[in-house]
């Protein structure tokens, strides 16, 4: 069956996992729509048997970004297609320079939420990456996105500070309040980029929804977060890189250096750390960029490397993450995105390296 070839009814037979401990034996799709009620025409459905889960959600991704900043529509599509396969049917975009909203109209590539494009300090981010602003227009900007994205806005928190020579704060706090005040009254929910420790206080204290990376996490900021209920998305396989990233800056930037290897170093104690402090973790790759697209699997994996129970990292990349974005899972009446496995992925979180069937609205993606 291809991409664009419907079926008037699918049967998923076997096991559904509704939910971490909620198993069903099956669900219909009839028009791109579950339901848990024999249809008309179910006995002309095409089945499909093994274990569903709702489809994947990479919280940080960039589709429409690449090396050198935004793409074409052609290189777009390359990457979204990419994450299907990889069992990715929910994106959230946290921050790309191109127009992606070409992608809603179709049915065959994942569902995007956007926060827009990054909002950066002036010379501290990727160049073509981001607005980059001084903080005096920090609030229109964030206004801007918060109207042009999805429910969010995406801020550069801390960079590397070229005359310090080491990561920093890029905003002050008073013009960081009033910018995240900006984007509630809008309705869209705030994150910011941090690997450092020193703006982290300063983010959660004005009231921002979550922090990417979290690399900087300590154990002062740490209870704040869980008190505040503060997400983190720790985009594990992007960490991978620092110390290659600190190799390359040790001539000129040895401090910076140091200090990535150090955050580095203690990822995975940063991470186990948040998730005992009762801190909200979810999955993201960080695609785009310099990183390819379809790395969800391998950030599970990493979310268990660093101690998060199974079931938990699972959560963090289906019914948990599906939630916390606001859309729905395998419920009666949900979009018919899902994917479906031989053995059961909660036993075995290897088993997202290797979806044997992606249904998404309903169609048998090839």
């Amino acid at each position: 069956m291809s991409d664009h070839e419907v079926a008037t009814v699918l049967r998923i037979k076997g096991r559904v996992l509704v939910g971490p401990d909620e198993v069903r034996e099956e669900l219909w799709a009839v028009g791109g729509r579950i339901t848990y009620e024999r249809p008309p025409g179910a006995d002309d459905a095409v089945t499909l048997t093994g274990w569903a889960l709702p489809g994947l959600v990479d919280a940080h991704c960039h589709v429409g970004l690449g090396h050198h900043g935004p793409v074409d529509a052609a290189t777009s599509e390359k990457q979204a297609l990419a994450d299907r396969e990889a069992g990715t049917l929910l994106i959230r975009d946290a921050g790309s320079p191109s127009d992606t909203r070409w992608v809603d109209a179709r049915e065959d590539l994942p569902k995007i939420i956007r926060a827009g494009r990054h909002i950066a300090r002036t010379r501290r981010y990727i160049r073509n990456f981001a607005h980059e602003i001084e903080p005096g227009d920090l609030v229109a900007y964030v206004a801007r996105e918060a109207r042009r994205g999805d429910g969010w806005v995406k801020l550069v928190g801390d960079w590397i500070d070229r005359d310090a020579g080491d990561l920093s704060a890029c905003w002050p706090r008073g013009e960081v309040e009033a910018a995240i005040a900006e984007a509630h009254r809008l309705g869209a929910r705030v994150t910011a980029h941090c690997f450092a420790e020193d703006a982290l206080r300063d983010l959660v204290e004005a009231g921002i929804d979550c922090i990417e990376h979290a690399t900087g996490l300590t154990e002062d900021t740490i209870p704040l977060f869980a008190e505040r209920g503060v997400a983190i998305v720790p985009t594990l396989v992007n960490i991978a890189t620092f110390p290659d990233l600190a190799a390359g800056g040790e001539t000129r930037y040895p401090r910076w250096s140091a200090h990535m290897r150090r955050l580095h170093a203690s990822r995975y104690d940063t991470v186990r750390a948040a998730y005992d402090a009762g801190i909200p973790v979810f999955t993201g790759t960080d695609a785009g960029g310099s990183l390819a697209h379809g790395l969800i699997a391998d950030e599970v994996a990493e979310l268990v490397k660093a101690g998060i129970p199974a079931l938990d990292a699972l959560s963090a990349t289906a019914w948990g993450a599906r939630r916390w974005l606001g859309r729905p899972v395998l419920e009666e009446g949900a979009p018919a995105d899902l994917v479906i496995y031989d053995e059961d992925p909660r036993a075995d979180v290897r088993m997202l390296a290797s979806p044997r069937t992606v249904v998404l609205n309903g169609r048998v993606m090839g």
